[in-house]
């Protein structure tokens, strides 16, 4: 399965890794890493993650500190877009259905 990013989910990762490496570099790498880990294992497994209210959306919380990162699945083009990647803490775009 191909992996596409928005330019929404984009910047959500730019923003995390500035926060992040701020305060702590290391930590910076850590959750870069584990998102991309469970980016990863959304392409093997593009229906892992729960449905939610909006149409095609999907989300998927990492294993390890939690982010959520809300996707969608084009069976046509083979495509899994990443839509946007959220801390729990902040207000996310989609809710659970």
């Amino acid at each position: 399965m191909k992996l596409r990013f928005t330019r929404q989910a984009l910047d959500n990762l730019t923003e995390i890794a500035i926060y992040l490496n701020d305060r702590n570099p290391i930590a910076a790498v850590r959750v870069r890493e584990a998102i991309e880990a469970s980016i990863s294992y959304l392409t093997d497994f593009p229906y892992a993650g729960r449905r939610q209210a909006t149409e095609g959306v999907r989300k998927f919380v990492t294993r390890t500190y939690f982010y959520i990162v809300y996707y969608s699945v084009s069976e046509n083009t083979d495509e899994l877009v990443v839509l946007s990647v959220k801390h729990p803490a902040q207000e996310r775009e989609h809710e659970d259905d």
